[in-house]
């Protein structure tokens, strides 16, 4: 008697996801279709000079601020997160108290506003420790930014990695370390790596915090000099009030520059999983 009831419940649910999925599609499309019309339209060469200046208000600068804060901010943050989440998941005592307060922490770090994240750069970086505004003061704060986030989900890809992979090597006579490194971090690299592309996304979109450690001067940075990068760019321009379509550009290539960023981590991850 009951079946016909089920049936039905599975039918609504079913409907229900699938208009969710179009209005998901349906709101992605727009705007990325709307950026991608407004932004084309007003490309031109002359927004990829090397040196920028307020008639062709180029983005070159900036675009090679942005991959040179990505790298740097990764290279500080990536080992620190996965090497915390192997001990986190494969050495610490699940009773710990100490492990409980990290998790809330990383948690809680994780939804802290950007701002604040600047806010805290410009005190530690910029000042305290004489940085002053400049790569090295943006890729830190950034750092410190998403280190929680490659943390926590490295943590959740080691543990779903079955703990038959480890029992099975532990039967050959191999250790502990050598099994994580071999077996289990290889098994976990979708999961990591998917941490990795969210932290990547973060650090590219992120204005907020750079405009207090980094600062927005529009030209290729040392590490120790100030440069603005992509999201800066962009905010700079815009709120001038002057080159609103050159915003619109600068937002598409942003765009690019994430989507090849992503399918790059995506092909060295099947890569990574194949060898």
């Amino acid at each position: 008697m009951k079946a016909p009831k089920t049936d039905k419940l599975t039918l609504v649910l079913s409907i229900l996801m699938r208009i969710s999925m179009m209005c998901v599609l349906v709101i992605f499309c727009t705007l990325i279709g709307f950026i991608f019309i407004k932004g084309i339209a007003h490309l031109n060469f002359e927004m990829f000079a090397w040196e920028y200046n307020s008639q062709n208000i180029s983005m070159t600068p900036a675009i090679v601020n942005t991959l040179s804060m990505v790298l740097f901010a990764l290279i500080l943050a990536m080992p620190l997160g996965i090497f915390g989440a192997i001990y986190l998941s494969e050495y610490a005592s699940k009773k710990s108290k100490i492990l409980h307060i990290i998790r809330i922490a990383s948690e809680t770090l994780v939804g802290i506003p950007s701002i604040v994240y600047g806010l805290f750069g410009y005190l530690a970086f910029v000042i305290y420790f004489g940085f002053k505004t400049s790569l090295v003061a943006g890729g830190l704060t950034l750092a410190v930014m998403v280190l929680p986030l490659i943390l926590r989900s490295a943590e959740e890809a080691l543990k779903s990695v079955p703990m038959t992979f480890r029992e099975a090597s532990f039967a050959l006579g191999v250790g502990k370390l050598r099994t994580i490194f071999i077996i289990v971090l290889p098994a976990a690299i979708p999961g990591i790596l998917a941490g990795v592309i969210l932290s990547i996304g973060r650090i590219v979109g992120e204005s907020a915090a750079l405009l207090y450690t980094s600062g927005s001067v529009a030209k290729v940075a040392g590490l120790m000099d100030s440069g603005r990068t992509l999201s800066v760019h962009m905010y700079a321009i815009s709120s001038e009030g002057q080159h609103i379509n050159e915003a619109y550009s600068t937002a598409m290539i942003l765009i690019v520059i994430v989507l090849l960023i992503n399918l790059g981590s995506n092909y060295i991850a099947k890569k990574l999983i194949k060898a």
